[in-house]
């Protein structure tokens, strides 16, 4: 198996690669839905709009470019195993799992207005609305410039 990945590497990478523009997009996108949300009243034609917008943003395109994500890039490592012996790839790992977390309190934060009980402010989510592209600068350079 470890030699077919190693010859597939480029296409894994690039399979990665995409995976990746679709989750931060996506990512980028909720909490600006959220920040619009928060600014809804509950049971409004609006609200009701907004919640199929983040279900089906977060169902149709979000979570299935994580999976995605943590797929090829677990198939990059097992193809390429040198990567762990690397200080940066391990805090590039640290940023991914962090914005993995972000995922998951996004996906949190969801449920609450899917049942009409925000109580979070719009200004709240402006503020967790740069939190994934602050996340992806850091990642991209170290993925890039490696610089230790």
């Amino acid at each position: 198996m470890s030699a077919f990945l190693a010859s597939h590497y480029l296409w894994i990478k690039a399979l990665h690669v995409i995976s990746v523009i679709f989750w931060m997009a996506g990512m980028a996108y909720l909490p600006r839905l959220y920040v619009y949300h928060a600014e809804a009243a509950p049971g409004s034609d609006k609200s009701e709009t907004f919640k199929v917008m983040e279900r089906r943003l977060l169902r149709g395109i979000v979570n299935p470019a994580m999976v995605a994500t943590f797929l090829f890039g677990g198939l990059m490592i097992w193809a390429n195993p040198d990567l762990l012996g690397q200080g940066w790839f391990h805090l590039k790992l640290t940023l991914v799992f962090l914005m993995a977390g972000l995922h998951g309190a996004f996906s949190s934060w969801r449920k609450d207005f899917e049942a009409d009980r925000n109580k979070r402010s719009a200004r709240f989510y402006r503020i967790f609305n740069e939190a994934p592209p602050v996340l992806v600068v850091f990642i991209v350079i170290l993925v890039i410039v490696k610089p230790f």
